[in-house]
């Protein structure tokens, strides 16, 4: 069971679940605005969503044949094609349920075309310079933006178009962060795995310019979305101290934090403390949605 959550990579998957929940019962419940999924609905779409993510996480697992991969070393591949294969029919058929059941039915497609996407990333993708890190950055914000597709899109008119905007584009601005911190989180794994990506003829930035300068990278651009969170606090947080100092001490230091230690990180333990971090980045901005009932009102 454990080699099982391994595999699957369960603190993951649990982000995404903490993110889409904060974004539907600190987003939109409070606000009153028009949904419409209700708890059941939320439900499936969590299981469709995390269920896809799976399958991903499986094949590319498949497609690493390096010694310290998790099915070499404690499960068969044909045990993992078989998971790979019950999750995605899982996410597929709940999402096709889902769509029709709202009245939406292309809107399967979605999980559809997920699936593919972690299929040709694993099988082809993940050999492409800078590809293989924005491929997987790109999907780990659709599952914050699956949330308004299936929750808000459906429900909107003319009367409620203005609110629905605005709440959607909050979930886009959360998405993009998102999407930066797993470009950077991935670009941490690739300086973690360069002899694995080296034996396998993968191209990876710190394969080409080397992991020093990687990791020096890495930190230059880690000041966007330092930048970002301190634009965004300005513009729209600035009269909530309370949510001021929780941006501040949950997201901007432990962001200042890790591109400090970018610059001096050597050892395996070092790039493990800065993926960490990262992922701490991840969950408190979760959190974060939950303060927006204070701060619009």
């Amino acid at each position: 069971m454990l080699s099982i959550l391994k595999l699957i990579k369960f603190d993951n998957l649990f982000i995404i679940v903490l993110a889409q929940l904060c974004i539907k019962y600190g987003l939109f419940e409070p606000f009153g605005i028009a949904i419409t999924l209700n708890g059941f609905g939320i439900t499936l779409l969590i299981l469709a969503t995390v269920s896809i993510a799976a399958a991903g996480n499986i094949i590319i697992e498949i497609y690493n044949k390096d010694e310290g991969n998790l099915i070499s070393g404690t499960l068969s591949e044909k045990k993992a094609n078989r998971l790979f294969i019950i999750f995605n029919v899982i996410g597929v058929l709940i999402g096709f349920y889902l769509a029709n059941l709202i009245g939406r039915s292309g809107f399967a497609a979605l999980f559809i075309l997920i699936s593919g996407i972690f299929y040709i990333y694993a099988s082809y993708l993940k050999e492409i310079l800078v590809v293989k890190n924005v491929i997987i950055a790109i999907l780990a914000a659709l599952s914050l933006i699956v949330v308004g597709i299936f929750d808000l899109l459906p429900a909107i008119t003319e009367k409620n178009r203005a609110s629905q905007t605005v709440i959607f584009s909050i979930i886009l601005d959360y998405s993009t962060f998102a999407f930066i911190i797993i470009v950077l989180r991935e670009m941490i794994k690739d300086c973690m795995h360069i002899d694995r990506d080296h034996n396998l003829g993968i191209k990876t930035i710190p394969i080409l310019i080397g992991k020093d300068r990687a990791l020096k990278l890495i930190g230059g651009l880690t000041i966007l979305p330092i930048i970002a969170i301190l634009y965004y606090v300005y513009t729209y947080l600035f009269s909530n101290s309370e949510t001021v100092i929780f941006v501040l001490i949950l997201l901007v230091a432990p962001l200042i934090y890790f591109m400090i230690r970018c610059f001096t990180a050597e050892t395996d333990k070092h790039l493990r403390i800065l993926k960490l971090i990262l992922k701490i980045v991840l969950v408190s901005a979760s959190i974060s949605l939950l303060f927006y009932q204070f701060v619009l009102k």
